[in-house]
């Protein structure tokens, strides 16, 4: 059904683009055609480099990246752990301050 209906459309615009390019002579086409082709193609190389150009600038100060924090779970472990503790104190002439 959605076949049909996808056919239906491009018949429609067969039959109309054919109706209105029909009557041009071929010079005019190729003119025509030349035509569009510059327009939309400048229009795509325009729409490209302006969005390159213009990537993340007004919105780059919304766009900070904060700091990773380490999270609380490790923190507390490393305090609880015995060997971290005398490591600490350790002054590596084999004594413990």
């Amino acid at each position: 059904m959605i076949r049909k209906f996808f056919n239906k459309i491009n018949e429609w615009l067969e039959d109309g683009l054919c109706g209105l390019l029909g009557r041009m002579t071929p010079d005019r086409r190729v003119i025509l055609i030349l035509t569009m082709l510059f327009v939309f193609g400048g229009l795509s190389i325009y729409m490209t480099v302006s969005s390159i150009y213009n990537f993340g600038k007004k919105s780059g100060i919304q766009l900070q990246i904060e700091q990773i924090e380490a999270l609380r779970l490790q923190q507390e472990q490393t305090r609880r752990d015995s060997i971290n503790q005398q490591n600490n104190h350790y002054d590596g002439t084999g004594k413990f301050e």
